[in-house]
């Protein structure tokens, strides 16, 4: 989908020694994403429209849909193609983060040899992806988006007594920040999107870190009191209906799926009206494989069986954007339920949207969500809590307007993409890229 959102007041100014460039106005962006655009995607629009030129790196089996604006060209490797890895099993991730360096790096020196010269490189780091971009264009200014520095202890390791962790994983996570401090040491600058994912950094990199989340369109993300949202069945939901939603994009533990299930039955069975709705795909992205060959919701619904009445319950799968919005805008209450780990675009989108969220009493959550001001918190492991806490906000839906409006005026007011992130974030490359 194309982004509309940003006019020409954070232009970017171009320095007068650049070279190689489309334009006299152009200044040039190397932009590096497995998925490409990724969290680059308001900003690639944003440069695009102010005339500069961007390049786009990624991985062929892995790019986003993403409408590519005039200005923009984009290169991809084949990871289908990169040799399996021989390594020791800890060092895996490295390894192949090592093999997707090299793939990014023949792209980027044909492109040097073809006479593009990067005044500014913006890579996401988590994968390996940009790992030897310095050593291709050492004058070019480095910014790397850093996601995520594992720890291991107090965050997603072990938090869940259901899936404690193995004897070695400390090992695991230790060897798994291979690529993390690697691209530290490497970049000029580097921005994260939370304060708590920043803290989980090594104190002596926090100079060289800044906050900055990658922003949320709230002009697509917002109300709409005369939304509807058609379920498989055909039924039709409305903002009159008692909804309650879930989204992730996997139905898994770490996205707190376990435990959101659990507490529907107790649900269901207090409330004749209320409608379930949950958006997800059935595979897993950062839990491990379930046992067995199933997916956690054949698990979760055989755990559960006649408990549940599924009627009500209703599986949508991955939903378009719209339709996933509009999901958003007839929910009564939206949980959103997380190890402590990266915080989801969803949960900003939702309270973007006007949402009621209850939202685990986790770290990354409690960071946006104050518990009886802008939404609702409520112990992670507590599924008893959490049906109860569903069932009240339910019960006294027509008096928590104000929460679902503070709820948006949150992501207004810091999390906004026009606002708040591409000015930082323009200001920031600015910076840089006039360096040169």
């Amino acid at each position: 989908m194309a982004c509309n959102l940003i006019g020409s007041q954070f232009r970017l100014q171009r320095p007068d020694h650049a070279r190689h460039h489309n334009s006299a106005a152009s200044v040039n962006f190397l932009f590096v994403h497995r998925h490409f655009p990724g969290q680059f995607r308001h900003l690639v629009h944003l440069l695009c429209r102010q005339g500069h030129h961007i390049v786009g790196i990624g991985e062929k089996e892995s790019l986003e849909a993403f409408e590519l604006p005039a200005g923009a060209t984009l290169y991809a490797y084949g990871a289908r193609s990169l040799p399996k890895s021989q390594a020791h099993r800890l060092a895996h991730h490295y390894d192949e983060g090592v093999r997707r360096g090299l793939a990014v790096a023949r792209i980027a020196t044909s492109l040097k040899k073809s006479g593009f010269s990067p005044d500014a490189i913006v890579a996401h780091t988590g994968w390996g992806d940009a790992l030897f971009l310095k050593e291709i264009f050492p004058e070019s200014k480095l910014i790397g988006y850093f996601e995520y520095y594992y720890l291991p202890e107090s965050t997603d390791l072990g938090f869940d007594p259901e899936y404690p962790s193995a004897p070695d994983d400390k090992f695991t996570v230790r060897a798994a920040n291979a690529i993390n401090l690697t691209s530290l040491t490497a970049c000029d600058f580097g921005v994260t999107p939370t304060h708590w994912q920043k803290s989980h950094y090594p104190k002596e990199f926090w100079p060289k870190l800044e906050v900055i989340h990658e922003g949320i369109d709230t002009r697509t993300a917002k109300p709409d009191p005369a939304a509807s949202f058609a379920l498989p069945s055909g039924k039709i939901l409305t903002r009159a209906d008692q909804v309650v939603t879930y989204v992730s994009r996997c139905l898994e533990p770490y996205r707190g799926f376990h435990v959101f299930m659990r507490a529907l039955p107790k649900l269901l069975q207090g409330n004749k009206d209320v409608q379930i709705v949950i958006a997800g795909g059935d595979g897993v992205r950062y839990s491990p494989a379930p046992k067995g060959s199933g997916s956690y919701k054949d698990a979760l619904l055989q755990e559960l069986g006649q408990d549940l009445d599924l009627d009500r319950v209703h599986f949508v799968g991955n939903l378009s954007y719209p339709d996933y919005l509009r999901l958003l805008q007839v929910s009564s209450v939206h949980a959103y339920l997380t190890y402590p780990f990266v915080l989801s675009w969803s949960m900003l989108e939702a309270m973007a949207a006007g949402c009621v969220v209850l939202g685990s009493k986790t770290a990354p959550v409690m960071e946006v969500l104050e518990d009886g001001v802008n939404g609702f918190l409520v112990d992670f492991l507590d599924i008893e809590g959490i049906a109860a806490k569903l069932a009240a906000l339910l019960q006294d839906k027509a008096n928590l307007a104000h929460i679902g409006t503070a709820a948006r005026e949150t992501i207004l007011q810091g999390y906004d993409a026009e606002t708040s992130s591409l000015p930082k974030l323009t200001r920031l490359l600015s910076r840089f890229a006039n360096q040169q």
